[in-house]
């Protein structure tokens, strides 16, 4: 897909929805390689030279996602990059699978999920 000022805008509101589905601070969007390659190295670590390659990276430390736009061949898949990436700043901790796909297509069908809330340890009562 190209790049122009629309898709950007579209980019950024598909962005801005999910975000508030998945009860997440909306991170900020990187839609090219040139705008992942002028960020400072330690923004970037991890996927800075190699992010041309895949439709899109979380940089959780940073609060960050990057969608390679060039890469996407239509819309749906685009979106699902997206909402994949955000899953990924939501759910930190799970890697891809069954459980990370289903939580893809829950938030694409439009399910609101709750605030993450942290659980409590358990304290150890002493007699």
């Amino acid at each position: 897909m190209r790049l122009d000022p629309d898709l950007r805008l579209r980019i950024l509101e598909m962005i801005g929805i999910y975000s508030r589905r998945l009860s997440i601070t909306e991170p900020k969007a990187l839609l090219s390689t040139r705008e992942v390659l002028d960020l400072p190295r330690p923004l970037t670590r991890g996927r800075r030279s190699t992010a041309y390659r895949y439709y899109g990276v979380a940089y959780l430390k940073s609060n960050m996602i990057f969608v390679n736009v060039r890469k996407i061949p239509n819309p749906a898949v685009l979106e699902d990059t997206i909402v994949h990436e955000l899953i990924h700043v939501r759910f930190p901790y799970l890697s891809h699978g069954r459980r990370f796909d289903a939580l893809v297509r829950r938030a694409i069908n439009g399910e609101t999920f709750p605030p993450y809330r942290q659980r409590r340890r358990m304290r150890k009562r002493h007699s």
